[in-house]
């Protein structure tokens, strides 16, 4: 691995994986939609696009033998169609670039969301099939996408998908802002009972993971063709950690609680009711928020600790004594 493709390099995880990949003398270019002011002070070649683009995309990975695929439609509302035309057939323009240029490794950033339904996932490895209904079009789209990089793994072209689960950590400047703003005005709700286990992982983790996978597609390419769950390995309790997390920033915690049952129903309703009243913002609760929330979902890490020599170095406690520091140096 000697000179590498970061695509969505300029989000959340693409930045560290990008400054770990400057870190380690790795020539590194960034293909984004979005600006990467960072690129000129790093050394990283930046060039802005859209995975949409085919002609596009086969030109700017031509001359590298690493892609990282980061590039996506995120969220869980939005067009169905735009999920569809970035995470589908963006991907697919990806592995037809990768050949086209005769590049040897695909690195895929994948979800655990693709095996999300409606009951707990305790302990459960990549061996759980893929959702039989999907809760919202990121998903499955995802789903979809992970298929088929998977599916395109050959001698010419090694591939492998990462299923990293909330990562967390210093430069979230979206979901961290958003939660921590919602939990001052009060308008967070635990949702379900308050037992659920989820994995987290540390931003600084997942971007080891992803530096292994792809030493292994150019060594011994044991994770060839297979998709891997990345988490800290010990899930947290999501709503003892969040409280945990808000008192240490003197935020008020989370008290208030709704059922599962009414949560999930009223996703339904509004996901029904949104497009119908052509409402365009995103609803306050969907079916797949209603889990996220509620559920216990988290991974055995076993086959990546096999496998990929993928073991959290930052521990969790580490990692939110590094967020604190950060969120009260950022005034967020």
């Amino acid at each position: 691995m000697q000179r590498v493709v970061v695509l969505g390099g300029s989000g959340f995880v693409g930045r560290a994986l990008v400054q770990r990949l400057v870190d380690d003398g790795i020539e590194t270019a960034v293909v984004a939609r979005n600006a990467f002011p960072e690129a000129v002070g790093l050394g990283v070649r930046f060039l802005s696009g859209d995975i949409g683009d085919a002609d596009f995309l086969k030109n700017s990975l031509a001359g590298y033998d690493t892609v990282f695929h980061l590039a996506s439609k995120t969220g869980i509302w939005g067009d169905k169609e735009e999920y569809y035309r970035t995470n589908v057939i963006g991907t697919q323009n990806v592995l037809d670039a990768c050949r086209a240029n005769n590049i040897p490794a695909l690195v895929y950033a994948s979800t655990p969301g693709v095996v999300y339904q409606k009951d707990d996932l305790c302990g459960v490895n990549e061996r759980t099939p893929y959702a039989r209904n999907f809760l919202c079009d990121y998903a499955q789209s995802k789903a979809i996408a992970e298929k088929m990089v998977l599916e395109s793994n050959s001698n010419a072209l090694k591939t492998i998908a990462l299923r990293p689960h909330l990562v967390w950590g210093p430069g979230d400047t979206n979901h961290i802002p958003r939660l921590l703003g919602q939990a001052r005005c009060r308008q967070l709700k635990r949702v379900g009972d308050g037992h659920n286990l989820v994995d987290v992982t540390y931003i600084d983790n997942a971007a080891d993971a992803f530096i292994l996978a792809a030493k292994n597609l150019h060594g011994p390419a044991s994770g060839a063709g297979k998709p891997y769950f990345i988490s800290q390995g010990e899930p947290v309790n999501l709503w003892n950690w969040l409280n945990k997390f808000l008192r240490r920033l003197d935020i008020p915690i989370v008290e208030e609680s709704i059922s599962f049952q009414k949560a999930y129903l009223m996703g339904m309703f509004m996901e029904k009711a949104f497009p119908l009243a052509r409402i365009k913002r995103e609803p306050c609760m969907t079916r797949f928020l209603a889990v996220q929330l509620a559920k216990s979902h988290w991974f055995s890490i076993e086959n990546a600790n096999r496998d990929l020599g993928y073991f959290p170095k930052v521990s969790a406690a580490e990692g939110i004594n590094t967020i604190l520091q950060w969120v009260n140096k950022n005034e967020l």
